[in-house]
């Protein structure tokens, strides 16, 4: 879900995708290179996102990420559910 909700602002690298989500967690999640290639690879596979070849500001070859029509609506999906799951855990922690 973190990654497709990066990837709605626009097309971005793997390295700048994990030092996104860093920068916009305040430093609290960091994503390692062993987790975000599988998930990205994943998530090409689902057809959630789509990738071409570009250039990095420091002039290297990196693949770009973009998400697709059918990112948006997984991405959706995704946060509705994480919305009814945080709903439901906030009522246990004030009642329980």
């Amino acid at each position: 879900m973190l990654v497709l909700r990066v990837l709605q602002t626009g097309p971005l690298h793997g390295y700048a995708i994990a030092q996104r989500i860093h920068q916009i967690t305040s430093d609290v999640l960091q994503i390692e290179e062993g987790s975000l290639y599988p998930a990205l690879q994943r998530i090409l596979m689902k057809g959630w996102a789509k990738a071409d070849w570009g250039t990095s500001d420091t002039n290297r070859r990196v693949r770009v990420y973009r998400l697709t029509a059918a990112g948006r609506k997984q991405l959706e999906s995704e946060m509705a559910d994480y919305d009814r799951v945080n709903a439901a855990i906030r009522a246990i922690l004030r009642t329980a």
